[in-house]
């Protein structure tokens, strides 16, 4: 599925199975929440932190999914072509950082 075909999926299923979309405030908190438990399961997962009992069942790459289906709700609420805005941010990055992580000590 390309990143268009997924943007029209997602409104095709907010407009049929979730009625509307919540607005860009409340998708914003969502994504916030969602970007939360991610950052929870991968503190557990590969961090110092230990699972609870409640941890046991979670799932890495559906936590991934929520955060890209809210995140997909907003670029589609405020008219943003994802695959456009990616190419463009790609681009940026290659001439801004052309040289940049290269030459970083850090990560030889």
């Amino acid at each position: 599925m390309t990143i268009k075909e997924a943007q029209e999926v997602v409104d095709k299923w907010i407009t049929s199975t979730g009625v509307r979309y919540f607005n860009e405030l409340t998708n914003t908190a969502m994504l916030m929440e969602e970007v939360g438990e991610v950052a929870r399961i991968m503190a557990r997962q590969y961090g110092e932190q230990s699972f609870k009992k409640s941890d046991k069942e979670v799932n890495l790459g559906d936590e991934m999914a929520d955060v890209l289906f809210v995140l997909i709700c907003l670029a589609n609420q405020t008219g943003i072509d994802l695959t456009d805005a990616l190419e463009k941010n790609l681009e940026k990055k290659s001439v801004r950082d052309a040289d940049r992580h290269k030459n970083n000590e850090k990560l030889k």
